[in-house]
């Protein structure tokens, strides 16, 4: 008989593989963030509900009390000085200047009225916050009435002052905010299909805007204000998730805009994430960018964790937080304590006076959010490899770093290159390779404004000192990146008679990037390397140049040889009849002045600092060595720092091939040699510092006559950078089905607000405003069926009071079972409003003139010009959309019996197989151990079936 029991653990492990993937299905869903299913009760929703306040205020003295006295000193401060804070009363000062701080600030002082309610005169403040900016006709700038971002600032703070406040608010209070509220959400809505944020992907802008209407549509929802909010929350998503889409392009975790603004963009995408996974339960928890945006954040610091590196339009950090978004990423995605740590370190460290400082409009506005997405059960854990200098490469970006988020000491030593595409390597090669083509119509669908002319650019932080730095927010022109310009200009340009970068903008603030030469320009890293504690990188600038100047290369090599002690070196490599005759280097310093020095015969330059001198020396390879400018290059009005000290460098150029180095070195490198010579081939470089002896081998030759690409002699050590090593570059393919996805998403708003549209009728059940709110509700349906179908409401309303013993709820389901589909309807009446704006443009732009038409193939998923388009090219469509029909009757039961029926099976199972190796093992009827066995074997495929509707039901 042995023969016939031994199919029973086969089926245990059936069922114990079965169970264990049925565990990560309820658990991580939406990692950890309850679907609300539109079940509110009342205010606040938005983040948090009316029964979570208590926990709320208790975690403010207690696990989370770091953070809320980070909350209480902003209230305080505001209480303390009401006339620096509070908003003006007057329009023309409200709207007089760059206006954000108002709604930033007021986020904050909201979340303190919630966990301190009883402090004196706080309620009172936030009450007259919000008269104030409610008695503005316009949140916008006077002098940038096109741009819709401070008002945007305005609504998500305001919207969520409402939200969290709206209990400690009058009736009239309550209903002349909302009027507010839906004002400036319609009028945010109606401008994301005509202004860049509606169309324009992955910049800053677009999170921003969405994220303050989603915020008001999500406050009107639970209002009652159904039609309008579907329309706006739908526009929201069909923005948003094609972005998302898009963002599994970028592989490295980064945003091309870079730090400082990559914070400003995260502080609503996060947003973004926690709120349609609350209320919609949509999840965007495993998206890769986000598993990989860790990264960003921690191999972009300095040592001393008070700067990052700033690259792009930058201030000397981070715009927004950071510590929100990193408590946000240690909560729901990473679960390490890495981002909590991280987050400690930088709080700890703050700069309280200063270059630094965070600004006073942005300070505080992320401190609501970081304490509500602090998870205090997740220890401060830093990771593995904190302490130890780190090369990091940025594939997407094109930047490397090197020894980041160390404590600031001797020896700790910060290095970054960038030599990339222009958007970083995913939006550039949507544009070029025509990816995503339902989408995208080249650069019109993105904007690189803040991006900088820095290809081949680099930083130098010796002891964590910044000695070589970028320029920050300023100008968009080469020679303010530590990068290359060339003479005689041989095109227009704003240096005559020297050119720069092909991206460069001489009349604006934005980088010019939309057309001609600045759409193809790009840099590429070649090789990040690191041997026996060097450092080698290689980066390739030639194509952000304009092709007339027959450049053939301009190669840039950085060699970190010792913590304080970089080698550079220029290799240009001209074409035959190049018109250009030299070459003109730049290293900045925003914060110290350049002075300078010579020893024998070699020039250089040097700052003072507490620590000792950071000095650097250049020569070319004829021994050449030039007197350097020195100077200050003060930026226009308008920009937000004063300007850079500078050390400028220019050397003749020799045709075809020139080479120029320059050392850069701390206090305790005494550097007693340096020199330089070099063939078609290869370029050697001789130093000696220290005592220490340095040969440097460099290949540079387009075809190398070794395998390397460099070899360093130390003392009697070597050090080989292998070619074969080098940059291999593996762009993503573009997402499969991604019409489908975002789509699949787009089908989750509907059955919320369909569930909203019973409670609210269910709620006015045999009360006189039944009729009006039916009225209300159907008013975009057909008006004669409205009229029957109402006529049969109140009838059965009427019915329903008069019975005494019916049954709860029966009359809410006979109501849904009878409702129109309005929301169908109103997005229909909708697309007919939109196709007669888009007709009209075109009628008045026959020629599609400029920008003016950019909008109308992108501002969603439909097309102007009577063309087909389904939403999804798929038979998937059906599916989803029947599902989500059916979800919307009975949402959450038919998630509740999954999981009863899943419980009660696998008890069932349990006993089975305990009876079957316990009491029928040793029968001699082999009938009924075959009946139990098959048994089992049904038991075990329900099982599967129950968790694979789980899955789908998201139980």
């Amino acid at each position: 008989m042995r023969t016939y029991t031994r199919g029973a653990p086969t089926v245990f492990f059936i069922h114990l593989i079965c169970s264990l993937l049925a565990l990560p299905v309820d658990e991580n869903h939406g990692a950890g963030i309850p679907f609300q299913n539109g079940n509110y009760d009342g205010h606040p929703m938005l983040y948090f509900n009316k029964g979570e306040v208590g926990d709320l205020q208790l975690k403010a003295k207690g696990t989370h009390r770091h953070i809320a006295s980070k909350i209480q000193e902003a209230g305080q401060t505001m209480l303390a000085n009401p006339k620096e804070y509070l908003p003006p009363w007057e329009p023309a000062d409200f709207s007089a200047r760059w206006n954000e701080i108002y709604g930033n600030n007021l986020g904050v002082l909201s979340m303190f009225c919630v966990l301190y309610p009883e402090t004196t005169g706080a309620l009172d403040l936030a009450k007259d916050y919000m008269e104030r900016m409610a008695a503005q006709p316009s949140w916008l700038v006077k002098d940038a009435p096109w741009d819709e971002v401070p008002l945007a600032h305005s609504l998500v703070g305001f919207s969520t002052a409402y939200d969290f406040l709206y209990n400690y608010l009058s009736k009239s209070q309550q209903e002349r905010f909302l009027e507010v509220i839906a004002n400036a959400s319609r009028y945010m809505y109606d401008k994301s299909y005509s202004q860049g944020w509606g169309f324009q992907y992955l910049h800053n802008h677009q999170p921003t805007n969405c994220v303050a209407l989603l915020t008001g549509s999500l406050v009107l929802m639970n209002q009652g204000y159904l039609q309008e909010a579907y329309l706006w929350t739908k526009q929201v998503f069909a923005i948003m998730e094609k972005s998302l889409v898009l963002l599994q392009d970028v592989t490295d975790g980064s945003l091309y805009e870079g730090v400082a603004y990559g914070t400003y963009t995260t502080r609503s995408l996060f947003q973004y994430m926690f709120l349609v996974q609350r209320h919609f339960n949509i999840s965007h928890f495993d998206h890769p960018w986000i598993k990989q945006h860790f990264a960003f954040m921690y191999r972009t610091i300095l040592p001393g964790f008070q700067r990052s590196v700033a690259i792009a339009d930058s201030n000397y950090n981070w715009f927004y937080g950071p510590e929100s978004q990193l408590v946000f990423m240690d909560n729901y995605i990473m679960r390490n304590g890495s981002g909590n740590w991280l987050a400690q370190m930088i709080r700890q460290n703050r700069v309280v006076e200063g270059p630094g400082l965070a600004g006073k409009g942005q300070r505080w506005c992320t401190l609501h959010t970081e304490f509500l997405w602090y998870n205090a059960s997740l220890a401060p854990m830093p990771p593995p490899d904190f302490e130890r200098s780190r090369l990091h490469f940025f594939e997407d970006w094109g930047v490397v770093t090197y020894g980041s988020s160390l404590p600031a000491q001797i020896n700790n030593t910060f290095l970054s290159f960038k030599s990339g595409k222009l958007g970083g390597r995913a939006i550039f090669d949507i544009v070029h390779h025509n990816k995503y083509k339902e989408w995208i119509k080249g650069w019109r669908n993105f904007n690189a404004g803040h991006e900088h002319p820095d290809q081949n650019s680099f930083t130098f932080a010796p002891n964590g000192v910044p000695f070589i730095t970028e320029a920050l927010y300023g100008p968009k022109y080469t020679f303010l990146n530590n990068a290359l310009m060339f003479s005689p200009a041989i095109s227009e340009s704003c240096f005559a008679p020297w050119e720069g970068q092909v991206t460069e903008a001489c009349n604006s603030k934005w980088l010019k990037y939309k057309h001609g030469l600045a759409g193809d320009s790009q840099g590429r890293v070649l090789a990040a390397l690191e041997r026996k504690g060097m450092i080698f990188i290689r980066g390739e600038g030639m194509s952000a140049y304009n092709p007339a100047l027959k450049i053939r290369s301009v190669q840039r090599n950085l060699l970190l040889l010792h913590p304080q002690l970089l080698l550079l070196v220029d290799q240009i490599h001209l074409e035959e009849d190049s018109p250009i005759e030299s070459a003109s280097s730049y290293f900045h310093n925003t914060d110290m002045p350049f002075e300078e020095t010579a020893i024998e015969g070699v020039h250089g330059a040097f700052i003072r600092h507490k620590d000792g001198l950071y000095k650097m020396f250049w020569m070319d390879d004829t021994g050449y060595s030039d007197k350097g400018v020195l100077g200050y290059s003060g930026y226009p009005h308008g920009y937000p720092y004063n300007g850079s000290n500078y050390v400028n460098v220019t050397m003749p150029l020799r045709n075809p091939l020139t080479r120029v180095a320059y050392i850069f070195f701390g206090p305790d490198v005494d550097v007693q040699s340096f020199s330089i010579r070099g063939d078609a081939q290869r370029v050697d470089i001789y130093l000696v510092a220290n005592d220490h002896t340095y040969t440097v081998y460099l290949l540079t030759g387009e075809v190398a006559s070794k395998p390397l690409f460099a070899m360093v002699l130390a003392d009697r050590q070597k050090i080989v950078f292998e070619r074969a090593a080098g940059v291999k570059d593996a762009p993503p393919p573009e997402v499969s089905n991604y019409l489908g996805l975002v789509e699949d998403n787009l089908q989750h708003v509907k059955p919320v607000f369909q569930q909203l549209e019973k409670q609210i009728l269910a709620r006015v059940l045999n009360t006189d405003n039944f009729r009006k709110t039916a009225e209300r509700l159907l008013q975009f349906s057909d008006k004669k069926k409205t009229e029957e179908l109402i006529e049969k409401m109140f009838t059965l309303s009427q019915k329903q009071g008069k019975a005494k013993n019916a049954r709860k709820g029966s009359l809410t389901n006979r109501l849904s079972d009878s409702l129109p589909d309005i929301f169908a309807q109103i997005e229909l009446a909708e697309k007919k409003e939109r196709q007669k704006s888009r007709t009209k443009v075109f009628e008045e732009n026959p020629e599609g003139e400029g920008d003016a038409r950019d909008f109308l193939d992108y501002s969603d998923l439909r097309r102007a010009k009577g063309r087909k388009v389904g939403y999804v090219k798929s038979r998937r469509y059906k599916e989803v959309l029947m599902d989500s029909i059916v979800r919307s009757t009975e949402p959450t039961i038919s998630a509740s019996y999954i999981r009863l029926f899943l419980i009660l099976n696998t008890a069932t199972f349990f006993m089975l197989l305990t009876l079957l190796l316990t009491r029928f093992q040793k029968t001699q009827n082999l009938h009924t151990q075959r009946c139990f066995y098959g048994i089992l074997l049904i038991d075990c495929f329900i099982l599967l079936c129950l968790y694979s509707s789980c899955s789908q039901a998201q139980c």
